[in-house]
């Protein structure tokens, strides 16, 4: 049954992913903000204005909070540096990797030149994922299983759509990529959707498999939280994770710049509100992360509230409004499945976020990493 949700899930967003590309054929734009206005016009434009601004902004301090808990941990392990080290403090951690590395990454008017960083933060994903795979067998027969740890769909499971949904959106950047081809065809665009959104799966599906198999229900919406501080090999995994959060920030910072510039300045910033414009914008997002410190509820929020639209409703709403078919027609149908779940899961979603909050343990060392017979000083990968 999960495997049969995950899987009609990963088709419907694939499928919409088309369907953006399809409406902008039949509207001739190159935009999601163009295909929104000329289909509902101003009022649609700001909605999808709001959510496109909302989406990366909340990103932003989700990436904050992962900082803030991750790197604390692997400065704990520096000889020397004790609990009450500042180099442990969750705030002084956020506010110092946002004065040095993502502030002035994000003051960059060209996107481009982040394209190295972007490629650091997909090899160091490749190694987060062997290391929490490698922990999967090596930690998970020592944890105890949380009772019911293999009874899945509870009652709650619509908030893992919009967790789901926010790993999974690409939506934004779609006309950017699309335009970036040799042969900018439909044909060509469903080949490449099909297998980076394949890929996505392979490693999401890794990531969460491997994740719940070692600690089952007490996994973390950050899962280097449930790792005991004294293990090695994850806290190597906790510095390649910090950084490649850095590094992914000021990309979302850059969509949220953008989205002001093209709705306040009509798309062109002078270089004093470029760099006005940029430092409210971070320190907004890390002031809120100061406050807040609960990945989960910040994940599951902005997934029903800001991913689940931009990918399962707008596009097919769009759609259906420019589509000349038949009402009978396969584009139609699936688009209208597509459009009633994605407004069931946003409502559902929401609903189910606020009476069924994620706990956290934020800063805690989980229980079980107090066993005698759970010790990683000497840790390292297998031969």
């Amino acid at each position: 049954m999960v495997r049969a949700v995950f899987n009609n899930f990963i088709f419907l967003t694939d499928y919409s992913i088309i369907l953006l590309i399809k409406g902008g054929n039949l509207s001739s734009t190159n935009s999601y903000q163009e295909l929104v206005r000329k289909t509902y016009g101003f009022i649609g434009y700001l909605i999808l204005s709001t959510l496109q601004f909302l989406y990366p902004f909340i990103a932003m301090i989700s990436y904050n909070i992962i900082t803030g808990d991750t790197l604390t941990k692997v400065f704990l392990r520096i000889p020397g540096v004790g609990p009450d080290n500042i180099l442990t403090d969750r705030h002084f951690i956020i506010l110092l990797t946002t004065i040095i590395f993502t502030l002035p990454l994000s003051l960059y008017h060209d996107i481009a030149k982040l394209g190295k960083v972007s490629l650091i933060s997909l090899i160091l994903t490749i190694v987060i994922l062997v290391i929490v795979m490698v922990r999967t067998v090596t930690l998970g027969p020592q944890v105890p299983k949380s009772e019911n740890a293999w009874i899945f769909a509870k009652s709650n499971a619509v908030q893992a759509v919009g967790v789901m949904s926010f790993a999974f959106i690409c939506h934004h950047n779609s006309f950017l990529i699309y335009g970036s081809l040799e042969e900018p065809t439909l044909n060509n665009w469903s080949r490449i959707t099909h297998v980076s959104v394949s890929l996505a799966v392979v490693i999401s599906v890794l990531f969460a498999a491997c994740g719940y198999m070692t600690f089952t229900g007490y996994t973390e919406g950050d899962i280097f939280e449930n790792y005991c501080r004294d293990d090695n090999l994850a806290t190597f995994g906790r510095f390649c994770y910090g950084v490649t959060v850095i590094l992914t920030f000021p990309l979302e910072c850059f969509v949220t710049r953008e989205v002001i510039a093209n709705v306040f300045f009509h798309g062109n910033l002078s270089t004093v509100f470029h760099i006005v414009v940029t430092v409210i914008i971070i320190a907004v997002a890390t002031g809120v992360s100061l406050v807040y410190d609960c990945l989960g509820i910040v994940l599951e929020l902005n997934g029903v509230l800001s991913a689940t639209p931009l990918v399962f409703i707008i596009p097919t709403a769009c759609y259906l409004k420019l589509s000349k078919e038949r009402w009978n027609h396969s584009d139609n149908l699936i688009s209208c499945l597509i459009l009633v779940i994605g407004v069931l899961v946003m409502t559902v979603g929401f609903v189910l976020t606020l009476l069924h909050p994620q706990e956290c343990s934020h800063g805690k060392e989980m229980f079980y990493c107090f066993s005698s017979n759970v010790s990683f000083h000497n840790s390292t990968l297998p031969p």
